[in-house]
């Protein structure tokens, strides 16, 4: 099912917490493309992993939704922000 899945990644961060390490990523996926290069919607993602209630994920719609919410995601993780409301558990 991967193979027919194209990914774009948009921003991976990494925290050292006390606990160990979390990793934010962010990223598009899409099915592969389709007969004739037809264009197919992109979702975007991101995934915390390392965190006690794990995985914890996001839904964005588009690109610069993606960009803002992984922000959004590092600042409520190092405590700097609220959690951010497009969450999904």
């Amino acid at each position: 099912m991967i193979d027919q899945m194209t990914l774009y990644p948009v921003a991976d961060d990494v925290l050292l917490a006390p606990g160990g390490r979390v990793v934010i990523r962010t990223y598009g996926v899409a099915p592969a493309a389709g007969r004739d290069g037809e264009r197919t919607p992109v979702a975007y993602r991101t995934w915390v992993t390392g965190v006690r209630d794990q995985p914890r994920y996001w839904h964005w719609g588009r690109f610069e939704d993606a960009c803002h919410g992984h922000r959004q995601v590092v600042e409520w993780l190092t405590g700097r922000g609220p959690l951010p409301a497009a969450a999904a558990a």
